[in-house]
């Protein structure tokens, strides 16, 4: 029972200051809270007293992750399998803080540890990346690409929807890129919209900074232009290793990053 009030404690303190996204306060305590939360999991702080009992770290603010890790292609359906406690042991075996999954499609949020001089600083997204990939194929046997995100970049790539009008948010993916796009992807995501609307389909997409759009409004399964997306040189293919999430897993992802 000392473990579950734990969680709740840590889980209270990682979104009492969140707004859910219809304005209503997003509190673990209220309906809304509760179905918001589904899914989320904590990982263990990483330090201890010498008592033995855990604390998180000073840098930062306890429960609320800075940065978001985005694993590409694993549990879908035959793809390679990770569980989500393992990829909370990996990512809390290399010293960051606040670690929590969302959902089982490989979304893991954390703060990452401090530089040497102890500050929090701002780091490099690949460099950490690269550590992520290696940790969780030390810790599990499962080579996975990882795209990591600040809580900035979600932001912003929330912030820049090209289509808020779309109501349904499983008609709307955003693709998070490792990096800056190649030269030329933006041409080519056009170029394949163009193609895919040829033959009528209804799909659009959109290349703004390390972020495609990607707006189905005919279903995401049966989209044509998800398709072409993951041919090579698209956006999804395992050259560019960008990783898909619907509007309901970027929002979620959002809210549960600090301010």
């Amino acid at each position: 029972m000392a473990g579950r009030q734990r969680q709740l404690v840590l889980l209270t303190q990682a979104v009492r200051r969140y707004n859910g996204p219809d304005g209503s306060a997003f509190h673990p305590r209220t309906a809304l809270g509760r179905r918001q939360l589904m899914g989320v999991q904590l990982g263990r702080p990483v330090h201890e007293h010498a008592s033995g009992r855990t604390r998180c770290p000073p840098w930062h603010d306890a429960g609320v992750p800075t940065h978001v890790a985005l694993l590409r292609g694993v549990n879908n359906l035959g793809s390679k399998k990770i569980t989500m406690a393992e990829l909370r042991q990996a990512v809390s075996s290399l010293g960051h803080a606040s670690v929590m999954t969302y959902i089982q499609s490989g979304n893991v949020l954390f703060t990452p540890r401090p530089a040497g001089d102890g500050a929090p600083g701002h780091a490099d997204a690949a460099a950490l990346a690269a550590g992520l990939e290696r940790a969780i194929a030390a810790g599990t046997g499962v080579r996975a690409r990882a795209v990591v995100l600040s809580r900035e970049d979600l932001a912003r790539a929330v912030h820049g929807n090209p289509y808020p009008d779309q109501a349904d948010p499983r008609l709307l993916h955003a693709v998070f890129l490792p990096g800056t796009p190649a030269p030329g992807l933006a041409a080519w995501v056009a170029a394949a919209e163009r193609q895919v609307q040829d033959k009528g389909s209804r799909d659009q997409a959109r290349v703004l900074g390390r972020t495609v759009y990607l707006h189905t409004p005919d279903g995401y399964p049966r989209s044509e232009l998800r398709r072409a997306l993951a041919r090579a040189g698209g956006p999804t293919s395992p050259r560019a290793a960008g990783t898909a999430r619907n509007w309901t897993t970027v929002s979620r992802l959002l809210e549960l990053c600090g301010p």
